[in-house]
């Protein structure tokens, strides 16, 4: 008869020590996850010092399934029998190993870090995904870790960064422009790692610079509905704009007039003048499909989330879907001023050099 009560199962436990038949040994770890759920709220000390040697012997006795299964049932606990844990945890099957490295509290600073150090990329994404992850740990995922590994850290907020983390993807993002662009988004990054990073970083048009084996520089389509101004419509409307600026008029209530009544040519002078950057990145900006460089523009600009939902709900004649609305609105409201105006100024050198660059190449 299949034990029951914790009791039962503890004594079948004892019994199993020494020689058990796989099938026994399989059922023996089902009484054990059943135990462990319904466990929780009592003490688990008892648990952590009687079954852990047993555990650990009946794991190498046991088909994978019975192991994930109770890689699933020790995920949840806040205490657990530590040696099985460790031996779950660093499993080459990373449907064993990951439940855990994801979730559970239980595995400490030091398990983590040897198991970000010698376990595969599998395991190394599961750490970089949970919900706090230590410095120390982080240091040893960044500088082990794969790319995909760096980029999920870099995307999650729960994970500390240290000196040597930043000097490390610093280096990294001077051939990685996506590295550059989602720490520089990334809440807490700070300004001084942030002008360290933009002026390492090539920038994404220094790559297309033309060369001898090299074809024409890689173009941006602007959505179907905007039209860019002509040099004389610039020309015409820069007089004001500047006007405007000087007397303290080119504020947040002109710029959305511009920008709902599709003033174009007014619109990207505006943000030109305000921001500081050239016509030709306010140009880029405006028709690229993503929308964080525009709102970094609108961000230097020191307009106000209402203008810049007018600006982006009016480039393209289209409306924004509520996700692309509330994304908008969080990089907005992340981003440091001076953030945004570093990285306005990234595009400016990186427009510069490809200028110098196309100029010596004829």
């Amino acid at each position: 008869m299949m034990a029951n009560s914790p009791a039962d199962i503890l004594v079948e436990l004892e019994e199993a020590v020494a020689v058990c038949p796989p099938d026994r040994c399989a059922r023996i770890l089902s009484g054990i996850v059943r135990l462990l759920a319904s466990g929780r709220d009592r003490p688990q000390e008892l648990l952590v010092n009687v079954v852990d040697s047993v555990l650990l012997r009946l794991a190498g006795r046991v088909a994978p399934a019975a192991l994930a299964e109770l890689s699933e049932a020790l995920a949840g606990l806040d205490i657990a029998p530590q040696a099985t844990l460790r031996h779950l945890a660093s499993h080459d099957d990373p449907a064993i190993a990951c439940p855990l490295l994801l979730r559970s509290q239980a595995l400490t600073t030091a398990d983590l870090t040897a198991i970000a150090t010698s376990c595969r990329e599998a395991h190394q994404l599961a750490i970089s995904a949970r919900d706090g992850i230590e410095a120390a740990v982080t240091e040893v995922l960044a500088a082990r870790g794969t790319r995909a590994v760096r980029l999920a850290l870099i995307k999650n907020p729960g994970a500390r960064f240290s000196d040597a983390v930043y000097a490390l993807l610093i280096v990294t993002g001077v051939a990685d422009d996506e590295i550059t662009k989602l720490l520089a988004l990334r809440p807490g990054t700070p300004d001084l790692v942030l002008r360290k990073l933009l002026s390492a970083s090539p920038g994404p048009k220094a790559a297309a610079r033309p060369n001898a084996s090299a074809g024409p520089p890689v173009q941006h389509p602007a959505p179907a509905a905007l039209k860019l101004p002509s040099s004389a419509d610039y020309a015409n409307a820069r007089p004001e704009i500047v006007a405007l600026n000087r007397v303290g008029k080119l504020n947040d209530s002109t710029v959305n007039r511009f920008a709902i009544r599709g003033e174009t040519a007014n619109l990207f002078t505006a943000l030109s003048v305000l921001s500081g950057a050239p016509i030709e990145i306010v140009e880029h900006v405006m028709a690229d499909e993503d929308c964080e460089g525009l709102v970094m523009a609108c961000r230097a600009s020191r307009l106000n989330w209402a203008t810049t939902l007018a600006i982006l709900s009016n480039r393209s004649g289209t409306r924004l879907s509520f996700a692309q609305r509330e994304r908008a609105q969080l990089l907005f409201e992340t981003l440091l001023l001076s953030t945004s105006q570093w990285t306005v100024r990234w595009g400016e050198i990186a427009a510069s050099a490809d200028t110098r660059g196309a100029a010596m190449g004829k």
